[in-house]
């Protein structure tokens, strides 16, 4: 990472900028250590701020050894006012931001350094046109989730940040399904109504006033005009049936106690899992290739417990291990939660609330209707159509990124 040192464009008294933000558990020790300085900030440099305020901060002594954190140091210590120089320090975050969600580690959560950091782009993005910011997608991806975690207060006002509209491709097909219906029907629909006038008027001419009533043959065409709005709905119907909610998996998080060769398939193996149950549970998994035995025996995983259970090469398997694999599947590994997870627990996913099924029913291919769904994002965290597989202790994870997961 290339960060600007030169004099000319280093980060001259910080009088545009405050920082004795009130914000969460970060911002509370950002609003402690500048609290001193009386908003005098020239005395004192970022650097040396962010040195005080990891030291007092529980895991942040031990950071100060750590490179990645002494370049986010030293990019905030050097970032420039001038409103031209900056642009390309923002590029260089930018680029940075592009696999993930916050600044150090793969994860999502929110050190004091995404605050600092924060803090001090704020003036200059905010200052910017709507259409300059546009040049910064992940920059401004990353500030909206800070801001929206952190109470800055009215000391930071928020950036204000479009987000892109997400429509269903469902209900696309469904509206444009309903708009063809719509078209076809009324240009039937006209000609099934010139054609009756004709026929009444000729009857007029020939019968006199009586014959103004249409008879059973004239009411004919407009019958079949109703037909097309009937199956304009099929689509729509059939794309809902299609539709299955994650929610109907039992995603468990689980610890692998021991695992062996299965004694008749080279490419197997054989797990046994615990999930928090009285007994542990026996799984068979295609991983021979790409794990051996002993890089599994302590390992957690993310198990589905409700899939019928069946025999797979005379040996029965009680549940199937999610993994990750990249494009041409020469790589292979389980999804991984997060230290801390809690063996048994359910992996849930934001806005998708519902019970699993007791047995998913392989004839109704629930399963594989999900998979094409799952996959890992660009910093390597498991998602569901983008959402990511939570636990208690955060997001499970791989190390396989844009991977999918079977």
């Amino acid at each position: 990472m290339k960060l600007q040192n030169s004099q000319a464009n280093k980060r001259k008294p910080y009088q545009k900028h405050q920082y004795n933000t009130s914000v969460g558990s970060e911002g509370r020790e950002l609003q402690k250590e500048t609290k001193g300085f009386s908003g005098d900030v020239e005395k004192s440099d970022i650097k040396s701020l962010c040195t005080n305020i990891l030291k007092s901060s529980e895991k942040g002594s031990s950071l100060l050894s750590n490179e990645e954190v002494l370049k986010w140091m030293e990019f905030a210590n050097n970032f420039p006012v001038d409103s031209t120089a900056c642009i390309g320090a923002l590029n260089i975050l930018n680029e940075e931001l592009a696999p993930k969600s916050v600044l150090l580690g793969n994860g999502l959560r929110i050190t004091e350094l995404d605050v600092i950091v924060y803090a001090v782009i704020h003036s200059s993005v905010i200052a910017m046109s709507k259409s300059d910011r546009q040049k910064f997608p992940h920059v401004l991806r990353w500030m909206d989730y800070v801001q929206n975690k952190e109470d800055f207060g009215d000391v930071l006002a928020k950036i204000p940040i479009e987000k892109a509209r997400f429509e269903p491709q469902v209900a696309k097909s469904a509206a444009l399904a309903e708009s063809n219906s719509k078209s076809k029907e009324g240009t039937k629909c006209t000609k099934a109504d010139e054609k009756a006038k004709d026929m009444a008027k000729g009857l007029k001419n020939a019968n006199g006033p009586e014959t103004d009533k249409p008879s059973k043959k004239d009411s004919a065409p407009k019958s079949k005009s109703d037909k097309p709005a009937t199956e304009a709905k099929k689509p729509e119907k059939e794309a809902a049936k299609d539709e299955v909610p994650v929610t109907v998996l039992n995603l468990q998080v689980g610890l692998i106690r021991k695992a062996w060769k299965h004694p008749s398939a080279d490419s197997l193996l054989v797990e046994e899992i615990d999930v928090g149950e009285p007994k542990v549970r026996q799984v068979v998994s295609g991983l021979a290739k790409y794990c051996s035995p002993d890089d599994l025996v302590n390992r957690l995983v993310v198990l589905i417990t409700n899939v019928k259970p069946g025999k797979l090469r005379d040996v029965v398997s009680e549940g199937l291990v999610l993994c990750a694999s990249n494009e041409d599947h020469s790589v292979v590994e389980p999804l991984r939660p997060p230290e801390g997870a809690k063996v048994g627990e359910r992996v849930s996913f934001a806005g998708h609330d519902g019970k699993p099924e007791d047995v998913l029913n392989p004839k109704k291919k629930q399963l594989e209707k999900i998979t094409p769904h799952l996959y890992t994002d660009e910093g390597g965290v498991a998602t569901y159509r983008g959402i990511p597989f939570m636990t208690s202790a955060g997001p499970c994870t791989s190390s396989i990124p844009k991977a999918t997961i079977k």
